[in-house]
């Protein structure tokens, strides 16, 4: 399960230069045209071995906007996960 970003994103930059593998990229660079950041899950690993929790989401300022993808789309997943569509950080 990667994480996923969505669209009530404000495109602050914040999760950018926070993701150690570089897997996200800007609403310029979105390969689906939306108009929104974008996680390529098969380049994220949740920042096992990075972080204690998924970088991007704790720097994100925005509540709920980082979520968890589907099982099995990243590379190396967390055994702590949450569920399918739930915030990644919660307050």
């Amino acid at each position: 399960m990667a994480v996923r970003i969505t669209d009530i994103c404000i495109s602050c930059d914040a999760c950018l230069d926070e993701c150690p593998v570089e897997a996200i990229v800007d609403n310029d660079e979105n390969p689906t045209g939306e108009d929104v950041y974008y996680v390529y899950s098969d380049k994220c690993v949740e920042c096992v071995g990075h972080n204690d929790a998924p970088a991007c989401a704790d720097a994100c300022p925005t509540e709920g906007c980082i979520v968890w993808d589907e099982v099995g789309s990243s590379a190396v997943e967390r055994e702590d996960r949450g569920t399918v569509g739930s915030p990644v950080v919660e307050d």
